[in-house]
């Protein structure tokens, strides 16, 4: 029976996802309910479930209050005589702790409440794992299956089995959504509810754009693109503002990728949704020209009191600018955080003459200087290695080249001539056969050995390996030169 009470509680550690302290803490409540009711046992009874062998033991702890007019509870209290009784040990204000000797829980009313409360409280601790573990994820992707969709709010339910709820203002209205359907979504707060935490998610924020591209483009998630805006209506177009923290990286085609893989990627998971990329930058006008594509600024000018950036744009491309409804406009204003004021070039000219409008001349915009990008590192060359036995050659000194080596003055004074015999004496080395003499033989084989010694050193090579290739050596005729003497 014990080892069979073990099994069950490892069988709900496993179906519940949770802790085995928590189960056995549960479980012990649940059986604490049972033993009180079944025993009428006073006090507040404690169950404690040995983890090895599953046997149980019960205890039940009264308060000492010193006379009975001081009882306030007489469940939970006890007077000062009647507890030394008990403990002769115990005093005012101190805890009573006495054991008691069970065989079971009861009959069936009595093992229908320990059910009831162990699973009340295993439904209490699965609600305090959720929130535990969602809490602070706000802000993160997270993927799950339609589990029923309802008039107002769609129940998407994670791997987990944890359900979440999409409410109908943080669902795109383009969108349809059928059970079983497997969707993205932005987690936006977790809630504490009477029926356990309330996971809200959204798929119509724009933070959830910026977070698809934080997945789908590596250089944002290493923090080399930098999102520095997004602008977003649901269902219809999104602009997003990037700039690049380094030197060489084309921040837009980091965000659209190879044969516009990326970009793709996320339109699709929009549903097609029209996702405009724009170069953010630190000139409130080139900024306002950049959010205002694909149409063509002519000219901006910023006012700072009333936060007006006036455009003018080819009369043939007012529409474009605008947009349908003015949905471009409208995306532009918000990106940029300006009022913007579109005219087209004709009404923009007539106004020049009067002194304003955005062809008129405006006060010098101050900049923040744009901060040094990170620059990239530098790998060192290869060296070529050298045996451990060579020395490293000296550095390279330029001697000019002598342009005719004939004409120098010679600098080796003329030894004078010996005799041959004299000659041979000094050249060969001493025979190696004390019967032989081999004078003659020696002294031609050393006159040989030394003109084959110079004729290699004139024909050095005249290019040097290099990790580009060969490299003509500047310096093979200064060495034949110097060679001659």
């Amino acid at each position: 029976m014990k080892t069979d009470f073990l099994l069950a509680i490892k069988q709900l550690h496993s179906d519940k996802n949770l802790d085995d302290e928590v189960i056995f803490g549960a479980v012990e409540r649940g059986m604490a309910a049972a033993v009180k009711r079944r025993y009428e046992l006073p006090g507040n009874v404690l169950v404690n479930i040995d983890r090895d062998d599953g046997s149980m033991s019960v205890a039940s702890e009264r308060e000492v209050v010193e006379i009975e007019e001081d009882i306030e509870d007489p469940d939970l209290q006890i007077e000062l005589d009647r507890a030394r009784e008990i403990d002769p040990q115990v005093n005012i204000g101190s805890t009573l702790r006495q054991d008691h000797d069970i065989e079971g829980v009861g009959g069936r009313i009595e093992a229908q409440t320990a059910k009831q409360v162990v699973l009340q409280a295993l439904r209490e601790a699965e609600r305090e794992a959720v929130f535990a573990k969602y809490s602070g994820e706000e802000g993160g992707i997270i993927s799950g299956d339609v589990q029923r969709v309802e008039p107002h709010q769609v129940i998407v339910e994670l791997a987990d089995h944890t359900e979440t709820v999409m409410p109908a203002q943080e669902q795109v209205r383009m969108e349809r959504y059928r059970s079983g359907q497997r969707v993205k979504a932005i987690m936006v707060e977790v809630l504490r509810a009477n029926k356990g935490p309330q996971i809200v998610i959204s798929r119509s924020r724009p933070d959830f754009v910026r977070r698809l591209f934080e997945l789908e483009v590596p250089e944002i998630m290493r923090g080399v693109v930098e999102i520095r805006g997004v602008a977003r209506e649901p269902g219809h177009r999104t602009k997003i503002a990037v700039w690049s923290r380094q030197s060489g990286v084309d921040p837009i085609g980091s965000c659209i990728g190879m044969r516009a893989m990326r970009i793709q990627n996320i339109v699709n998971e929009l549903h097609g949704e029209r996702v405009d990329v724009i170069q953010w930058d630190r000139d409130p006008r080139r900024f306002v020209e950049h959010a205002l594509s694909p149409a063509q600024i002519l000219a901006v000018r910023i006012d700072r009191e009333t936060n007006t950036a006036e455009c003018a744009v080819p009369d043939m491309q007012l529409s474009l600018a605008i947009g349908r409804e003015g949905q471009n406009a409208r995306l532009a204003a918000r990106l940029t955080g300006f009022r913007i004021d579109i005219k087209p070039q004709t009404v923009a000219e007539r106004m020049q003459q009067e002194g304003r409008g955005p062809f008129a001349p405006q006060e010098e915009i101050e900049i923040e200087p744009e901060p040094l990008p990170e620059p990239e590192p530098v790998r060192a060359a290869p060296q070529p290695e050298r045996p451990a036995a060579e020395a490293p050659a000296p550095p390279p000194v330029e001697i000019p080249t002598p342009s005719a080596p004939t004409e120098e003055p010679e600098l080796v004074e003329e030894e004078p001539e010996l005799e041959p015999a004299l000659q041979a004496t000094e050249l060969a080395p001493a025979a190696r056969d004390e019967g032989q003499i081999r004078f003659g033989e020696e002294l031609l084989r050393r006159e040989e050995e030394q003109q084959s010694q110079r004729d290699r050193r004139r024909r050095r090579p005249r290019y040097h390996e290099v990790d580009e290739g060969l490299e003509d050596d500047p310096y093979a005729e200064y060495m034949e030169y110097e060679e001659e003497f």
